[in-house]
């Protein structure tokens, strides 16, 4: 379970750059937000990881997009922030630089070589269980920028 204690920073713990988004699109009147599971999870995450050598913040979460949502049609909105929290396997802390993409493409096949992840498309007003709380409250802090920008974006 996830509780407050993922969050407090312990001392002398080395630090993990990640990147990832938020994806949205427009359907009918409805905007989805793509969130992907592993496949022996009931849970939900946002599409993102480390940031590889070489690469610009921006460009990683591209890739970790692509990789774990199968997603690669994406449209930069904006920047939503950063978060930080243990990593999972509490050994570093992770700070996680999110970004708001659109896409057309309803379908993707995720081409992460170590984890079998599946993607899940769901309304904005009808979120998943997630399984960082910090995640859904991103999602839900930035709904408003979320509907303003898919608006401005389609038009």
């Amino acid at each position: 379970m996830i509780d407050d204690s993922w969050y407090q920073r312990p001392p002398q713990l080395s630090e993990s750059i990640s990147a990832g988004g938020v994806v949205v699109r427009k359907e009918a009147d409805r905007i989805y937000i793509a969130v992907v599971k592993e496949a022996n999870r009931p849970e939900y995450v946002l599409p993102k990881g480390h940031v590889e050598p070489g690469e610009t913040i921006e460009e990683a979460a591209h890739r970790e997009i692509e990789e774990e949502a199968g997603l690669t049609d994406l449209k930069l909105l904006a920047k939503l922030g950063i978060l930080e929290r243990l990593s999972f396997k509490k050994r570093d802390w992770k700070i996680i630089h999110y970004f708001l993409f659109t896409t057309d493409r309803a379908d993707g096949k995720p081409t992460d070589p170590h984890i079998n992840y599946q993607l899940g498309w769901f309304p904005l007003d009808e979120l998943p269980p997630f399984f960082w709380p910090e995640q859904k409250k991103l999602v839900e802090d930035n709904l408003e920028l979320i509907h303003q920008s898919i608006s401005d974006s389609s038009s």
